[in-house]
């Protein structure tokens, strides 16, 4: 179609003139031309958004997912073996010794809160089979002692606590129980035990953790059916996550020093093992080639015992951080026992322990060194465009944003320019474990004042974190290279931070290399080169 002048001129009405509004129009296939010119300038030639990489099996369900992202859990051992001075009761002990004339259950929640735990855990029955709810199946209970005249019930009040608080709450039902007549036999104990978990997953409103273990007497042909266990757990707390050295939900990390193994996958292969007969190592280290997504516990108590005990002091902050070196900062939760004492609070020295052990923390990982960094990689996932993707990712906290590379690529490289020299020790890595666990093997490089790139530190899987502790450097340009894989890589989070307290013999694991001396960290890479576009 020809156009004129006539017709590309506006066509406009004038209104009354003390009015300064005149309404113009144009012919509608003017308008529909003008829009698609517009839509063709700012709208790129390809429209659509280059989709997320295929997540790798085994996942994480939405349960494993944020009871990871928690991190942390308290545990409480209470009961008669707190007024006995025992670990284990006979189960012989008179009721009426359980007697916490103060117990305040706020304020256990309160310590947990303002440390930085954001889970409980009690043991509502120990292996002396006192159970600290009146349960309608014994008369071993809080309903025998002399206790709030009778009426009290350390469950309620623990479920009323952690909900006003926002904290999750788990139990502790131990299977071996030394008072109750029917143990031994397998079909009316297990009926029995059954009973005693619907109680407490039905009175108590939300449970967020179940802990289990396959303590028994070792002479008893006792024989307890976990798979209803679980079944029945799963049915009346869907949310619920089980824990015992094989799972379902999450396995036990093989010790109770709370310390994984520094290859720790959350992969996991159950073929072969029953709860109770494991390898503690395997459990340490979980299994790259695992079918099942198994997240490791790392279980301590801040005492020696797990009960309180007047004779005991805690350990101190700093041993606790060490710890969590090895837990949390080992793709793991960290299960910290604080036993309440025979009056039914948390004791003074363990609440400041505690909060010197969350100043620490605050101190040293409230603010990422490399905040400021200018980053670029090897390649971006969908080019340089494809925000998405981008390895500024990387700076924002959360799993949820990530880097990741262009497919199929030789190399994986992420530059980190700091604007200026930084002093650090700390290195902090975050997979998003959503889209699956998938860094075999990585290390971190340093460009030296002369110009020479330096290996800083190696480390195997990250997980949902990584923190690895390594001597002081000063440093203005690094590298973090992944070196093996188990599919593209992809990184939610990178940070580094100064540790001024931890001595980095007391969390170094010579077994697995992960122990490195100036001489060991400081090495020579054979790559000189640094992009120009990002320095």
């Amino acid at each position: 179609m020809k156009l004129n002048s006539k017709s590309l001129r506006l066509s406009c009405k004038s209104h009354n003139p003390g009015i300064k509004i005149s309404t113009c129009t144009l012919p509608n296939f003017l308008i529909r031309i003008l829009l698609l010119c517009l839509c063709c300038f700012l709208v790129p030639a390809s429209c659509s958004r280059k989709p997320p990489p295929l997540p790798i099996l085994p996942l994480p369900t939405t349960f494993q997912l944020q009871w990871q992202l928690d991190g942390m859990a308290l545990f409480f051992h209470f009961g008669t073996n707190t007024f006995t001075d025992s670990e284990w009761g006979t189960g012989h002990a008179n009721p009426t010794v359980f007697n916490p004339t103060k117990l305040n259950a706020s304020q256990w929640i309160r310590v947990a809160k303002d440390s930085g735990f954001s889970r409980v855990i009690l043991t509502v029955k120990h292996h002396d089979g006192f159970c600290l709810w009146p349960s309608d199946y014994t008369n071993y209970t809080v309903r025998s002692s002399n206790w709030r005249n009778g009426n009290g019930d350390v469950v309620a009040e623990l479920a009323a606590a952690a909900k006003d608080a926002g904290v999750g709450l788990g139990f502790y039902l131990s299977p071996w129980d030394r008072h109750e007549a029917c143990y031994g036999d397998t079909l009316q104990y297990n009926e029995f035990y059954l009973a005693q978990m619907t109680e407490l997953l039905t009175r108590y409103g939300e449970v967020k953790d179940i802990f289990l273990d396959a303590a028994k007497e070792d002479e008893t042909d006792m024989h307890y059916l976990f798979d209803s266990w679980f079944s029945l757990i799963h049915q009346l707390q869907p949310g619920a996550i089980v824990f015992s050295d094989l799972g379902p939900d999450t396995r036990w990390a093989g010790n109770e020093y709370g310390a994984a193994g520094s290859t720790c996958w959350s992969l996991y292969n159950k073929t072969g093992y029953e709860i109770g007969y494991i390898d503690n190592q395997y459990n340490s280290e979980g299994d790259q080639f695992g079918p099942d997504w198994l997240p490791a516990t790392c279980d301590v108590s801040i005492r020696t015992g797990w009960f309180w005990h007047a004779s005991e002091q805690p350990k101190s902050a700093r041993s606790l951080l060490e710890i969590y070196y090895k837990s949390v900062g080992r793709n793991c939760q960290l299960l910290l026992n604080v036993p309440p004492n025979s009056s039914g609070l948390i004791s003074d020295e363990d609440i400041q322990v505690l909060q010197e052990f969350a100043e620490l923390k605050r101190s040293i990982f409230s603010h990422n060194l490399a905040i400021n960094a200018v980053i670029n990689a090897s390649s971006i996932r969908g080019g340089i465009q494809e925000t998405h993707f981008s390895p500024y990712n990387v700076l924002e906290e959360g799993i949820y944003t990530y880097w990741a590379p262009w497919e199929n690529q030789s190399k994986w490289i992420l530059y980190i320019d700091l604007q200026e020299l930084v002093s650090f020790n700390v290195l902090q890595l975050q997979e998003p474990i959503n889209m699956g666990q998938r860094v075999i093997e990585f290390h971190l490089e340093a460009l030296s004042q002369d110009g020479v790139w330096m290996r800083v530190v190696n480390g195997t899987t990250i997980g949902y974190q990584r923190l690895l502790l390594f001597p002081k450097l000063k440093a203005q340009y690094l590298k973090l290279v992944m070196d093996k894989s188990r599919a593209d890589p992809l990184i939610s989070y990178f940070g580094i931070y100064m540790d001024p307290v931890t001595i980095l013999s007391d969390i170094s694991d010579k077994k697995s290399g992960a122990c490195f001396n100036g001489s060991q960290v400081l090495q020579t890479t054979t790559n000189n080169s640094y992009p120009s576009a990002t320095m």
